[in-house]
């Protein structure tokens, strides 16, 4: 027998007999391992584990769960109610958007919250939209932003209460002239972060069979049923002396593994996954950069700049943390934090930051900086006296947040402070920096500035970054970065570039082969979507409808992918086919705004004018300032020879976007007639 393989199958051997020591058998002959097993031995990173939920932990748990309902964590997520909202809904709540011209206001009926959208032409009011708030979103210590449900695709709100200032305002993001009112969906990721795992529908950017109600204990400790066996059956382990390896206790992971756990939340970011991986698939104790790699910008003269979630990121940035961090980088000690800094050296996850006083947190710097041979605060004893001994106020000061308004947090950047008059320089950007990965590919690192582009400021330098990294010099770097590139080519509208890497790899093998994974993320399917586009814009309606059709396959929860679908048959003259389409889509979102145009365009085509005019009625319902369906009820108009309403319409449309072209030429030709 080869030496090496019976080398494998003596230490497989020994493994099953270790496991076996530790959890089979009687409990009182129970012998336990020592804290120096691997990390992988975790029983429930095993896909047989499942999460069983906070009412199952609090039943050996009561006191903590009971202290950890009172944290931000547990109170992140709920549905709306009275008692959820810490909002103050009085004549003051009304808030006005110059931007968009819509104002908002908040009220209860009854038990139900809502928000009305409307707009006034003097004192009149010409436009309302009342939506029902299912759910609110933040724990109250900084915000609660509202989310609504239709038929389980969640959208974001566009009012949030700011609790610290007491004021509302429209939602970080929505500001200067990007409102996106109710269309903000809110998927997989937001959803990852700000709750526990929801039951999510594959083939959906924001559909959900169901969401849970806050972030629960099984996010920090892994999947719980494990565990659960083992405690009824008997089985116990000596945590003071042993890890127990049916879940995972944080506080005696390894440094580098601890803070992944807090940082898959607490470092917001633009976040690119590894390849084959979603938001589902990272468990407390496993390596955060296994799954997915976290980017943020880095800039000169902006060390004061900081944004939310960025609580890892900061305190990495910190002296005390990189000293500790080199003294006591020792994994096989059973608390490792302990002797280091981390998270929960200051922080206790099941108690709410409110309940702490400051000696809470002098005591964790006390404990480096004090006694013989101790660097200790060299303020003045009057100021010391004056902050009551205040660590944090001095070294962590509070500021605001550069992504959200109307907040004020603790920069967790701790170090002596800066002098205020030093900080007013000229901020360059440096680049992308990926916090928890040291080398990242350059396919993750293209992916990174296409996201960045894309989800959070329109920098074309950022598409010249993701071009350096991602490469189509040969067709093994075409196949290698395609979707990226197909990505790539869609944002800057270049469909040639597109199809020329398409007929580089073949549309057949593309459609059977390439791109016909379903996946958390919809991946392929946005391709296949990016190239129907690519077909569409150079007139092959054909290949296009080719492509939107798989698209469709690997994501049928993807209101928009179908609506394209429709779209491309209604190119080909099958208008009763696409009617289906876009029937079938309102079926399952019936407040999805291009399908309502696309059915009232549709049914004018067939001479159901009537049909059409309720179509278009219920679209204008929820947009009144979409172009698209304001030259469609001008082509309506012009059909019923309503000629004043459509002048009225192409009037009030010019005064909002005076470069639409189309809208002119109709306006100059109406006016002749």
């Amino acid at each position: 027998m080869n030496f090496k393989f019976f080398k494998i199958i003596i230490y497989f051997l020994f493994a099953v007999l270790v496991l076996s020591m530790v959890y089979c058998g009687d409990s009182k002959d129970k012998k336990v391992v020592s804290d120096d097993l691997p990390i992988s031995l975790y029983l429930n990173h095993n896909d047989t584990a499942h999460y069983v939920g906070m009412s199952q932990c609090k039943l050996c748990h009561q006191e903590i769960y009971n202290s950890f309902l009172q944290t931000g964590m547990g109170k992140s997520f709920e549905p709306a109610s009275k008692n959820k909202s810490a909002a103050k809904i009085d004549k003051h709540a009304v808030i006005y958007d110059k931007f968009s011209d819509f104002s908002y206001l908040p009220f209860w009926l009854k038990d139900s919250m809502k928000i009305m959208e409307f707009r006034l032409k003097g004192k009149d009011t010409i436009f309302k939209r009342i939506e029902n708030v299912d759910y609110i979103i933040g724990s109250g210590q900084h915000t609660n932003s509202h989310l609504s449900n239709t038929n389980g695709y969640l959208h974001q709100m566009p009012m949030t209460y700011y609790t610290q200032k007491g004021k509302w305002d429209l939602p970080p993001g929505f500001e200067n002239g990007h409102n996106t009112r109710f269309s903000r969906k809110i998927g997989l990721e937001c959803m990852s972060c700000h709750n526990s795992f929801p039951n999510f529908i594959k083939g959906s950017e924001n559909k959900f069979i169901d969401v849970p109600d806050g972030i629960n204990c099984e996010r920090c400790h892994g999947p719980g049923s494990i565990h659960v066996q083992q405690r009824a059956s008997g089985v116990k382990i000596d945590t003071s002396k042993y890890i127990d390896y049916s879940i995972v206790n944080p506080g005696k992971l390894p440094i580098d593994l601890q803070f992944d756990v807090c940082q898959r939340c607490h470092l917001q970011g633009n976040t690119v996954l590894k390849e084959g991986k979603s938001f589902f698939d990272f468990k407390p104790g496993m390596k955060l950069s296994d799954y997915m790699t976290v980017f943020l910008p880095r800039y000169n003269n902006a060390d004061e700049q900081f944004i939310m979630a960025s609580h890892a990121d900061r305190l990495k940035k910190s002296k005390c943390f990189i000293n500790s961090y080199k003294a006591n980088d020792d994994s096989n000690l059973l608390h490792p934090y302990k002797n280091s800094l981390t998270c929960v050296t200051c922080h206790n996850p099941h108690v709410s930051v409110k309940s702490m006083k400051n000696e809470t947190f002098n005591k964790a710097c006390n404990n480096c900086h004090s006694g013989i041979n101790k660097t200790v605060c060299s303020d003045k004893k009057h100021n010391k006296i004056e902050d009551n001994d205040n660590c944090v106020g001095c070294h962590m000061p509070k500021s605001g947040a550069v992504d959200i308004p109307h907040v004020t947090v603790h920069d967790h950047f701790i170090r002596k402070p800066v002098n205020k008059k030093e900080i007013v320089k000229l901020k360059e950007f440096i680049g992308l920096y990926a916090v928890n990965e040291k080398t990242p590919s350059d396919a993750i690192k293209g992916k990174a500035y296409l996201q960045q582009f894309d989800k959070f400021e329109y920098n074309p330098l950022f598409l010249d970054s993701a071009k350096k990294y991602l490469s189509d010099k040969s067709i093994m770097d075409v196949k290698s970065n395609f979707e990226s590139l197909v990505h790539l080519y869609f944002i800057e509208q270049n469909f040639i570039k597109i199809l020329y890497f398409v007929n580089q790899l073949g549309k057949e093998n593309l459609l059977s082969v390439v791109l016909v994974n379903k996946s958390w993320d919809n991946a392929n399917a946005w391709t296949l979507y990016r190239i129907g586009d690519a077909y569409s814009n150079t007139g092959n309606i054909k290949d296009a409808y080719s492509f939107y059709l798989m698209a469709n396959k690997l994501a049928p929860f993807n209101p928009e992918f179908k609506n394209k679908l429709g779209t491309s048959l209604m190119a080909q003259n099958k208008v009763q086919e696409a009617i289906v389409i876009f029937l079938s889509i309102l079926e399952d979102n019936p407040k999805f705004l291009q399908a309502l145009n696309n059915l009232g365009y549709a049914n004018l085509l067939i001479g159901k004018s009537a049909e059409s005019e309720l179509f278009y009625k219920k679209a204008l319902s929820l947009d009144p300032d979409y172009e698209p369906l304001l030259m469609n009820v001008v082509g309506f108009y012009i059909y019923k020879k309503r000629y004043l309403d459509a002048k009225s319409l192409l009037m009030n449309l010019l005064k909002k976007n005076p470069a639409n072209q189309q809208a002119k030429r109709i306006l100059e030709q109406l006016k002749k007639n």
